[in-house]
């Protein structure tokens, strides 16, 4: 059995459809972001950085893994789905393209436009305009390829899904982007994925454009 400690956050869901999709048994325990739990000692035993997601795998020694591309990766390993070996360089790619710029600067477009509208002109217009540049590069690629890293499904398009189903918080219009559109649409109808979508258990449904 695997504890995923996180809350319901982006990367949160990645971990929670991965779960999902490999069939494994998991149990949720959520960490509080409002009242500061990623900062209490015991937490930070098993979280460095004071961030969520981590897993720990009681059935293998349990081993704790933070970082969500880092627990995608190690999930795609152990269980031997959507991380093939013989795919593994661009899936790592795309897979480093969302935790390394996808994800931070749509999380700074959050933190701007929907969660602080107002404050910062400059923030707000800058990234703004790096977001919907990331959908055009996501649309461009997905213009190649049916998933980011070639015909297959991987852990790539599982780690960049769930920062696309903000679409509503960004408001740039996924309609506008039409091969990005239909990923997001062929990945939400997956059962896996409308299950992970909800890992918290709170009836959350996936937003639809």
């Amino acid at each position: 059995m695997i504890e995923l400690f996180s809350a319901d956050t982006p990367n949160g869901k990645k971990i929670g459809i991965m779960l999902e999709e490999i069939g494994f048994k998991y149990k949720v325990v959520k960490v509080d972001l409002g009242k500061e739990e990623q900062f209490e000692p015991k937490f930070r035993k098993i979280s460095p950085f004071s961030k969520i997601p981590v897993i720990v795998d009681h059935e293998n020694n349990k081993e704790s893994i933070f970082e969500s591309g880092a627990i995608l990766m190690y999930l795609g390993e152990r269980s031997n789905k959507f991380y093939d070996n013989d795919n593994r360089i661009k899936i790592n790619q795309w897979l480093m393209a969302q935790m390394g710029y996808v994800g931070p600067i749509i999380g700074q477009h959050h933190q701007f436009h929907h969660y602080n509208p107002g404050k910062s002109k400059f923030g707000e217009d800058r990234y703004f305009k790096i977001t919907k540049s990331i959908y055009a590069d996501l649309d461009e690629r997905l213009s190649q390829s049916k998933y980011l890293a070639g015909d297959k499904y991987s852990i790539a398009d599982i780690a960049t899904w769930p920062w696309i189903a903000r679409h509503e918080w960004h408001d740039i219009g996924l309609n506008n982007f039409q091969n990005l559109s239909e990923w997001y649409l062929d990945i939400a109808k997956r059962e896996a994925v409308i299950k992970g979508y909800n890992f918290m258990q709170n009836g959350e449904s996936i937003p639809l454009p």
